[in-house]
């Protein structure tokens, strides 16, 4: 079973960091541009055939916009290469110097977690961790929004949400969730040491046990009519809030 990734930025991830995991590279007839040529040269370095196809049979093979690239990836070795377990958690934050762990309740749309992935990993963040129920994970899509990020980023879906955020507490860390109702902003919670923060699912936010698990309830202060940000554009904010405390 094969499973196809497109995007030049998902594409060209996955030739520079796993090559072996493509079986082959498909691209637009005569499309031969400074941002495409280096990914044909990558492949053929690396051993995977590279193939011409019309439009036509690429829109057929994708829902997406492709860019003209897409690679064909064995099911096998995809799975190998980005599963990580529930177990491999404790691993990472033990791990870390100052664990950021990144935690959506429930973010169901694949542009919004390809957007958070890729702001997790701009921000060093130690691992993503979502539930495996109700929950969108690792597609296509998810791998062209997060533009590499999705093939580098520890992605760990766990069964029982509540129980990991107590897990992680015990080993440490304080978990930081994210809603309206709070009554301090993101701004003067300290985010310096080891912690998780808690991003809740487009529209319902947080789900009442997620956040009776939270040590810390923050808001973003907004001061536009617009009640809410989107969950990725909320998430990057985070992050970066956290990210800007401890470099200062």
């Amino acid at each position: 079973m094969s499973e196809m990734v497109f995007g030049i930025h998902a594409v060209e991830a996955l030739l520079k960091r796993t090559p072996e995991r493509v079986g082959e590279l498909l691209v637009l007839e005569g499309r031969a541009d400074k941002r495409v040529q280096p990914l044909i040269s990558q492949a053929e370095r690396a051993g995977v055939r590279v193939q011409r196809l019309a439009r036509n049979k690429l829109d057929q093979l994708v829902s997406g916009n492709h860019q003209g690239v897409v690679a064909r990836v064995d099911g096998g070795a995809q799975e190998q290469a980005v599963h990580w377990s529930e177990a491999d958690l404790a691993r990472l934050v033990e791990a870390a110097d100052k664990p950021l762990v990144l935690v959506l309740d429930g973010v169901t749309d694949p542009h919004n977690l390809g957007a958070c992935l890729r702001s997790a990993d701009a921000a060093g963040v130690t691992a993503v961790v979502v539930p495996k129920d109700n929950a969108a994970s690792i597609t296509p899509v998810v791998r062209k929004v997060a533009c590499g990020a999705a093939e580098v980023i520890p992605f760990i879906q766990v069964t029982n949400l509540a129980r990991t955020l107590k897990e992680l507490q015990e080993a440490g860390l304080w978990i930081v969730g994210t809603t309206g109702e709070a009554d301090q902003t993101l701004y003067e919670q300290d985010l310096k040491g080891p912690i998780v923060i808690v991003m809740g699912a487009e529209g319902s936010g947080m789900r009442r046990l997620t956040k009776e698990h939270c040590d810390f309830l923050v808001k973003l202060p907004m001061a536009g009519s617009v009640s809410s940000l989107n969950v990725s554009v909320a998430t990057g904010i985070c992050l970066f809030e956290a990210v800007r405390q401890r470099h200062g």
